[in-house]
């Protein structure tokens, strides 16, 4: 921006208090939000000649300025508010004096206030007659060239306000994440559940294979970490102090790479249920879904973007797909997971199939099945499917399968390619688990930084009883990403996080 355009609008504020006018005002009195007055005005309204004689002043508006024409004897502007544009008027002559010179200091951008009465024009928009204008909110520096609005993709993340002011898509497609989240909460709350809430900052990080943010904690002088999930093991906790259905809408935190699906700091729901086993709620996340569809989108089938950017309709119409995870492995590479019980023999298979997976060498023997299912199975995973029945070393909290004990009582729900929920029978054996989190402390130790730790705490929890438990997580950025069609979850996360520019 020049500065000799953030110096004339400095000399304006200067005028503008020199009138007399405070330029930022503590607050200002409306009548009607743009939507409410257009529905006002088409009920009825006088002619413009009748107006400009004897102006009533019965609508008062508020809102950034977004455009201002001049013709002669009128100006004609449109004021955006929480709401939509609506079109005002000014007339020469029917603004007090101190009021029409205010009118030569404002510019695009600036916040003011209206006072007058709705007419119609002859193209038959709702328009309101000025007759009384106060200044709101001096803005320094000009809004984006209003045909192109912002065109880089840095500049719609580092100053998302700009793009929300100056493009209707991106303010409608927050709308619809807050309106999903909404409707999630709604569900929940008639389904018997308890919203809690749970600690940020834990001593031992847990619930998820992942590798998490750490910071130290002065009051207390320890180490601790930022979670990695939403409230896993506190909820099943909560669970053994006797609630039976609870759930979180949380700010979870990864310290791993960025890409379009990923991103470190995201939001989560996840939710607990007593007596419940992963069939119930894969029926439970169907009902969900067919909820939310319909609330949210008002249909079962939605068009959104492939992983290459193409059109790809969903089909959100329940029942869905159940695929077992180690035959669809098989399937796609010829390598039997379970024919392996370490990540040794797992990883020569790997590389006799020619399959690259980056710092396999690193990886424990859960990690290492999972990078081979991301690789070579779940890019197929388009339609809405239940993916079922993970190896029990893939999933450390879950419960094994009564009659394979390789394998857990699991399922993820998969759109598109992305992975939308994780859900499964809980663990609820204290002997079983302390053993699994024997294992993961092993090969973190052995460098598996997403391995998890052992958690004393968790399995005294654990051993004064806990009934079945199923639980679930969901993706909310990744969700609202598939919704409105966007191939980046940055673009769902109103202010995502940024390398500073210096």
């Amino acid at each position: 921006m020049s500065d000799r355009f953030f110096e004339e609008r400095l000399d304006k504020l200067k005028r503008i208090k020199a009138l007399g006018y405070n330029p930022y005002p503590e607050r200002f009195e409306r009548t009607h939000f743009s939507d409410q007055a257009k529905a006002e005005g088409e009920k009825g309204v006088r002619d413009v000649e009748a107006i400009t004689a004897d102006n009533k002043k019965n609508v008062t508006l508020c809102g950034r300025l977004m455009s201002f024409r001049e013709f002669g004897k009128l100006t004609f502007a449109h004021l955006l508010d929480d709401k939509e544009k609506i079109q005002i008027c000014f007339v020469k002559g029917c603004l007090p004096e101190k009021e029409a010179a205010l009118l030569k200091l404002i510019d695009m951008g600036d916040f003011i206030g209206v006072t007058g009465e709705l007419f119609k024009t002859k193209h038959g928009e709702i328009t309101l007659l000025v007759g009384g204008l106060t200044f709101l909110g001096k803005a320094l520096r000009p809004l984006p060239e209003k045909w192109h609005g912002v065109q880089d993709q840095e500049t719609l993340y580092r100053q998302r306000y700009l793009d929300l002011v100056m493009g209707r898509e991106t303010r409608d497609r927050f709308e619809l994440r807050s309106k999903i989240i909404r409707k999630l909460r709604e569900f929940y709350w008639q389904s018997g559940f308890t919203e809690i809430e749970t600690p940020i900052l834990e001593n031992i990080s847990s619930g998820a294979a992942a590798k998490p943010f750490a910071t130290h904690h002065n009051a207390l002088d320890i180490d601790v970490y930022l979670r990695i999930a939403a409230g896993e093991l506190w909820q099943k906790m909560a669970i053994v102090g006797g609630y039976e259905k609870t759930f979180e809408v949380a700010r979870c935190f990864r310290n791993e790479g960025m890409d379009p699906s990923h991103l470190q700091e995201f939001t989560m729901i996840e939710h607990y249920a007593a007596y419940w086993n992963f069939e119930d709620n894969m029926k439970f996340t169907e009902g969900m879904f067919e909820y939310l569809m319909k609330e949210v989108m008002g249909t079962a089938k939605v068009t959104v973007k492939d992983r290459e950017g193409k059109p790809v309709e969903i089909d959100f119409k329940t029942p869905w797909p159940r695929k077992d995870y180690r035959q669809m492995i098989l399937d796609d590479s010829g390598i039997d997971i379970l024919e392996y019980n370490d990540a040794k023999g797992l990883l020569k298979a790997i590389k006799t199939k020619k399959i690259v997976i980056e710092d396999a060498e690193k990886m424990g023997y859960g990690n290492l099945v999972d990078h081979l299912y991301k690789k070579v199975s779940r890019p197929k995973l388009v339609q809405p499917t239940f993916v079922i029945h993970h190896p029990a070393d893939t999933k450390p909290l879950a419960r094994r399968n009564d009659k394979n004990g390789r394998v857990c009582d699991t399922f993820q729900l998969l759109v598109n390619t992305w992975e939308i929920v994780n859900a499964y029978s809980e663990l609820v054996d204290p002997v079983d688990q302390r053993e699994r989190l024997m294992r993961q402390a092993e090969a973190k130790a052995g460098g598996d930084e997403e391995a998890m730790s052992m958690n004393e705490e968790f399995l005294t929890a654990m051993e004064h009883g806990m009934p079945p438990i199923s639980g679930w997580g969901m993706g909310v950025d990744r969700l609202a990403a598939l919704l409105t069609q966007q191939d980046n979850l940055r673009d769902t996360v109103l202010f995502p996080l940024l390398k500073p520019l210096v």
